[in-house]
């Protein structure tokens, strides 16, 4: 299938003036109608006349295969609607995805751990909030790699892009472990490195629901839509920017669920958006069933099969609520980021007129949390016919363990003796070292004692020196 050209738009967020002039570009060229692609960006879903580019010199085409050119997602589009790090505000993620000037060559992602609207870990070099004010936990998975690796250092909100840049120019010496990452990017760049001192925590929430004219506070609505066939009509789409320029609406949030999210709508014109979506026969109440696939763009076969599946759901009155659906392929260079996978096998070669039926794997997430990145095989190889019963088997599992984990962790945590620890922290600005992951930021091993530090050692975040960390003993559950 030919690739589509598309627009990036840094962290899917762009202003209404800048949708209504990629919009009216999109009308200079030929089509009604734009859509969204699953890294937050806007694609053309149709052949473009590219000698007419140059008319529309504030846009920037790309097929990112061919071009090598990668959008940047973020998490900015769950600010202030759902769970979020408290650091972490809608100004915050503009100031940091102001930085990137550059057009990146790999996937990066900048995100909130505690929202579920946004997967974590689907780009090359994914950025998560930590508790920390300002500083993120870097997680890899370059070209080649199998698995994602956590970075040994915790990285400053305004180093972000300077370390991704360094990250993409050593691509050239085809680094295989995290170790020889963190070395050579140190090697090229300075940076503002904290020691990481505990384990990122991801929450699990079920999936939320996005779609309709929802409350913020007292005063303020956020509106999200959703079209099945992922093709958003312009005209309408014009309408939509001028009532946000009306209402002084700043931005647009794109989803990586082919959807859009407009915050701050004022109480006074909550009736004067929904008579306009009356107005245009804009359908807010979508079934979830509907809501929560991930699809590949422009892929009719696909699109068949989740009506195919959808239908049979609805006809049986499951709910799938909190759960999320990937289609795929064998061929797909993509990571996962739903709860359950439906993947099409290769079909075998066959000589002569017979006809082959697609077969499927059936694959769900751990605890059917895609965060988890491990992915369960339930069937291989089975029918079409067969996926809807075996989807609703899964889907009836997911409720039957829905909140175990949280109430197991609770039994251990209760059943656990508590201990205490002895830990060093900085006097002057409260880091605590710790031992488990020693300070790759000072070339300190991690299970290095801090007595065993030498007289040199230094706060990486106040610089105050080895005797400034005062001992402190701390509660911690022994260990069964």
């Amino acid at each position: 299938m030919e690739e589509r050209y598309r627009l990036m738009i840094n962290g899917g967020v762009l202003s209404p003036g800048e949708l209504k002039y990629i919009c009216e570009a999109a009308e200079g060229l030929g089509l009604d109608a734009i859509s969204f692609g699953s890294r937050q960006d806007i694609i053309f879903p149709e052949k473009i006349d590219e000698s007419k580019f140059n008319k529309f010199d504030k846009i920037q085409f790309v097929k990112p295969k061919r071009d090598n050119v990668e959008n940047i997602a973020s998490s900015y589009v769950s600010a202030e609607i759902l769970s979020s790090t408290s650091w972490l505000t809608s100004d915050r993620y503009l100031y940091i995805l102001e930085q990137f000037k550059h057009s990146p060559r790999l996937r990066i992602n900048v995100i909130d751990p505690k929202q579920r609207l946004v997967p974590l870990f689907t780009g090359n070099v994914n950025f998560i909030a930590s508790e920390h004010d300002d500083y993120w936990y870097l997680y890899l998975r370059l070209p080649g790699w199998k698995t994602t690796e956590m970075y040994p250092a915790l990285i400053y909100s305004w180093d972000m892009d300077k370390i991704e840049l360094a990250i993409e120019n050593i691509l050239i010496e085809e680094p295989e472990t995290i170790k020889t990452v963190f070395e050579l990017v140190n090697d090229a760049v300075d940076t503002n490195n904290r020691t990481v001192d505990k384990p990122l925590e991801v929450p699990f929430y079920p999936f939320p629901y996005y779609e309709g004219m929802n409350r913020i506070g007292a005063d303020r609505y956020w509106l999200g839509l959703y079209w099945r066939n992922n093709r958003y009509d312009l005209p309408f789409l014009k309408a939509m920017c001028d009532m946000c320029s009306e209402n002084k609406i700043g931005k647009i949030s794109i989803t990586p669920w082919k959807s859009f999210i407009i915050k701050g709508i004022p109480k006074s014109a909550k009736l004067q958006w929904e008579k306009f979506l009356g107005k245009f026969g804009i359908n807010v109440r979508h079934s979830m069933l509907e809501m929560n696939w991930h699809l590949p763009v422009n892929d009719q076969e696909a699109l068949n099969l989740k009506k195919y599946l959808v239908t049979n759901f609805d006809q049986n009155d499951i709910s799938t609520y909190g759960l999320t659906f990937g289609i795929t392929s064998f061929d797909s260079d993509t990571y996962n980021f739903t709860s359950v996978v439906i993947e099409k096998n290769r079909q075998p070669e066959i000589k002569g007129d017979f006809k082959i039926r697609d077969t499927y794997n059936l694959l769900y997430a751990k605890n059917f949390d895609p965060n988890t990145r491990d992915y369960i095989m339930h069937v291989q190889d089975v029918d079409k016919v067969e996926l809807p019963g075996l989807l609703m088997e899964l889907s009836q599992l997911y409720f039957e363990q829905l909140g175990s984990e949280n109430e197991e962790s609770e039994d251990k945590t209760l059943k656990k003796e508590t201990i205490e620890e002895e830990v060093y922290q900085c006097s002057d600005c409260m880091t605590v070292y710790s031992e488990v992951y020693g300070d790759a930021t000072q070339d300190i091993t991690p299970n290095t004692p801090f007595e065993e530090l030498p007289p040199s050692y230094e706060c990486s975040i106040c610089e105050a020196p080895k005797s400034s960390f005062e001992k402190k003993v701390v509660l911690k559950e022994k260990a069964n």
